[in-house]
């Protein structure tokens, strides 16, 4: 297991993404056990609004990933801000319901306390995203 507890924030967010490609697991080593996972600043989001812990977590991304063929996503940039943490990312993949390609940017804003994410936000909206954690767009 990975010494977490002397990272920046923004090493903590990066050796996640970096466990999650490696795995496809959000794991407490990097989550706390109280993980929220907030959708409700997503503009348009119609389903869950949250989701709790790191099972909750797991259950949006398995869910999410398993909607798409060819899902891809990368991270395009990262902010820090305190205890928060915006990741600018980039996501596509055809749909399986529909076969329609998507393509979008997006943004997740994270609390990060104690060397664990606590919290993250979704944004459709980058630049939202950058002022709700006190960073000039």
């Amino acid at each position: 297991m990975k010494q977490t507890t002397s990272l920046t924030n923004v090493e903590v967010v990066q050796q996640a993404y970096e466990e999650f490609r490696e795995t496809g697991e959000i794991t407490e080593q990097f989550a706390h056990p109280d993980f929220v996972w907030d959708m409700s600043h997503y503009t348009g989001w119609p389903e869950q609004q949250m989701y709790y812990g790191v099972e909750g977590a797991t259950r949006f991304i398995t869910e999410w990933r398993d909607a798409w063929d060819e899902w891809v996503w990368e991270v395009r940039s990262i902010h820090a801000a305190g205890d928060k943490v915006v990741v600018i990312a980039y996501q596509s993949g055809r749909s399986k319901s529909t076969g329609v390609r998507v393509e979008m940017n997006f943004a997740q804003v994270f609390t990060v306390k104690d060397g664990r994410q606590t919290r993250m936000e979704m944004y459709s909206d980058l630049d939202e995203a950058l002022a709700a954690a006190g960073v000039a767009p």
